[in-house]
Formats: structure tokens, C-alpha cells, sequence
């Protein structure tokens, strides 16, 4: 018969196991983070540079740029994640020095949010349009009525008519 002590030891063996086992598993995760050094890699100064359009060249976001400068500003933008600010930070440090037309996305303040109100309204417009137009080539409007029927012709109407051919006749 197994004794109490005998169950309790391998309860706390089990308990020991698993939590090696855990710690094993978190040691294998927490590596690539001890490997970082603190330093940011490429992908989050891109992360960041994706988000703000080269001052100097125009249309070209920063992260694709190929100039000196573009270069120079993800080294400014690595150091600033290396000091601890967060993304929101380094882009207002960009709006700052270069104005809100670094930023790939237009802030919704002021007159910019136009720019967001106005595209969806005017395609909601154009779609009613369009619906409007086709529901008017699908079912036509009533073509204009012809102006009802003349009365029977009266005495004056013979008499006139007569005229008129022997006028026609004379000039034959």
C-alpha cells in the first residue's frame, strides 16, 4: 500500500516538472526580446516611417524613399523609438517641424475633415444618380399625349378643301 508521503512526493514532483516545463517554454519566447538589445528593428522604424510622406519628394512615403534626407529622418525616427516615444510622438515631432503634410493620413481637425466627409457624400450622390437614371431607362416616362381627335369636319372645312384643289389644279 502507498503511503501518504509517497503520494504527496509525487504530487510535488509533478508540480516541479511542469513548472520547468513552463519556464522552458517562456525562455524560449523571451529570447528574440533578450536578442533585441532595446534596439528598434527596421520593421518598426518602417512601421512608423510608413505613416509619414517624405517632405522633400513628393507622393513618396518615408519608409520607400531612397533619398539622403529620408535616410537621415528613419535614423531620426530610430532614435526616437530608442528613447521611448511612442509613434504618436514622433509623428507630431514630424508635424511640427514640416507641417501636417508629412502625414500619410490627414489629421480630422478643422477643415480636413472634409476630407473625410466629402468622398463618401458625394459617392452616396453619384449612387443616387445612377439609380435615378436607370430606374428612368428602365420604366419611360408616358410619351407626350397627341392632341385629341378633331371634330368631324364641318361644311366650311368641304368648302375650304374644295378651294384649295382647285387651286392646286389651276396652277398644274
Amino acid at each position: 500500500m502507498i503511503q501518504k508521503s509517497e503520494i504527496r512526493s509525487q504530487k510535488s514532483e509533478a508540480v516541479i516538472a511542469a513548472l520547468l516545463v513552463a519556464l522552458a517554454v517562456a525562455l524560449v519566447f523571451a529570447a528574440p526580446v533578450f536578442a533585441q538589445n532595446g534596439e528598434p528593428t527596421d520593421d518598426e522604424v518602417n512601421a512608423v516611417a510608413k505613416q509619414l510622406y517624405c517632405p522633400v519628394c513628393e507622393n513618396t512615403p518615408l519608409d520607400v524613399c531612397p533619398t539622403q534626407a529620408c535616410a537621415q529622418w528613419r535614423a531620426t525616427i530610430k532614435e526616437k523609438l530608442i528613447a521611448g516615444w511612442s509613434e504618436q510622438q514622433i509623428k507630431d515631432y514630424f508635424v511640427q517641424q514640416y507641417g501636417e503634410r508629412v502625414l500619410a493620413q490627414p489629421s480630422t481637425r478643422g477643415l480636413n475633415v472634409l476630407v473625410w466627409v466629402l468622398p463618401p457624400i458625394g459617392f452616396l450622390i453619384g449612387a443616387a444618380a445612377l439609380a435615378y437614371y436607370l430606374q428612368q431607362l428602365r420604366n419611360p416616362a408616358p410619351s407626350v399625349v397627341a392632341a385629341p381627335a378633331s371634330a368631324p369636319p364641318t361644311d366650311d372645312d368641304d368648302d375650304y378643301e374644295k378651294r384649295l384643289e382647285e387651286e392646286l389644279a389651276k396652277r398644274r
